[in-house]
């Protein structure tokens, strides 16, 4: 589809350019004579549009079987020199040419040999011949030097996307294994000592791979599904922590459609019970709530504990989440973790779409 759109601007700006310069001329023929014959100046019109286009466009399949569009402008301008020296000398010796005729055949009286008549008129037209090529080279190979940045910008664009796709993936990837072996060790601690306990934790863990099997192409899930996610396993380690671990979910209806990055709450509920519920002997709650805060989505996880140093930068999961927020929302997210009297506070918040 686009190669027929330029084919037609093409020559729209062909037919437009050229008829008005024509008419300029025929303009300025009538203002100069008194006898102007209008039948001799509509032949005049009609021949220069024809002849300066076909001059030029000769010019155009010349210029892009030599794929001279595709130079720099060091390698363009070396050729454009010599170029605009030629085609000012063909339209002035064409014009020369045809304006001779047309006072021989058309006109009264002769206009004398054609060696005093290209003499007198060489210098005024080939002046002439030089700025109109200029101009008319100057726009084509703008027009192509404008559409090849254009298309390096799209491209660049394009290739930043895949790019930032592929990180993203790789991201995920990365946390799919993670997320797996801590829910192994939690099934691994009880097939001994709680059987039962065990068979429930492989339940669930059968339910979190068929989740991750089938959905796992997607970088963004509902909150519904990633609030199920992290349920799960809240569930599973409650099997191996018993009463020590509690949790609360806080999420209004009608945010459950929201889309939000894979894995982002699931991995603040894992630092919680890693760093936090493990670390208490009595054990805690774990408060995850999901709410608007102005144009933003706010999401928090709040656990026991104490805030170790460099626990942002130490640990794959949160430096982890912290990239995929900085790539997805290009900065337009903010993670930070705080303490809080005898709890830590994780935050994510996210442009609400």
């Amino acid at each position: 589809m686009n190669k027929p759109i330029q084919r037609s601007l093409y020559w729209k700006c062909q037919l437009i350019g050229w008829s008005v310069a024509a008419i300029y001329w025929e303009f300025l023929g009538y203002s100069d004579s008194k006898n102007f014959n209008f039948f001799v100046g509509a032949l005049q019109y009609i021949s220069d549009v024809a002849l300066y286009i076909f001059i030029t466009h000769l010019y155009r399949a010349f210029s892009l079987r030599c794929r001279w569009q595709l130079l720099n402008l060091g390698q363009l301008l070396k050729r454009l020199i010599p170029t605009v020296t030629f085609m000012g000398f063909v339209f002035m010796l064409t014009t020369i040419v045809k304006i001779y005729l047309f006072h021989q055949w058309l006109t009264v009286g002769h206009a004398g040999p054609f060696v005093v008549f290209f003499k007198i008129n060489w210098v005024q037209i080939g002046m002439s011949g030089l700025r109109l090529m200029s101009i008319w080279l100057l726009a084509f190979h703008l027009y192509y030097y404008g559409k090849r940045e254009i298309n390096l910008t799209k491209e660049n664009a394009r290739l930043a996307l895949i790019a930032k796709d592929a990180q993203l993936n790789n991201l995920s990837a990365q946390l799919n294994p993670h997320f797996f072996f801590n829910s192994l060790n939690t099934i691994k601690a009880l097939v001994i000592e709680r059987p039962k306990s065990a068979r429930r934790a492989i339940d669930l863990l059968s339910d979190l791979l068929r989740t991750s099997l089938y959905k796992d192409a997607t970088l963004l899930h509902t909150i519904q599904d990633e609030l199920g996610l992290a349920g799960d396993y809240l569930e599973l380690e409650k099997l191996r922590l018993e009463e020590r671990l509690q949790f609360e979910i806080e999420c209004a209806p009608e945010l459950n459609t929201i889309l939000i990055l894979r894995y982002s709450v699931q991995v603040l509920v894992e630092n919680a019970v890693k760093h936090g519920i493990s670390r208490q002997k009595a054990g805690g709650l774990i408060h995850i709530k999901i709410m608007h805060d102005d144009d933003s989505l706010k999401i928090s996880v709040q656990s026991p504990g104490k805030l170790q140093t460099g626990t942002l930068s130490g640990g794959l999961g949160l430096k982890n989440l912290n990239e995929r927020l900085l790539l997805q929302y290009k900065g337009a997210a903010a993670f930070s973790i705080s303490q809080q009297s005898e709890s830590v506070f994780a935050y994510i918040l996210i442009p609400a779409i």
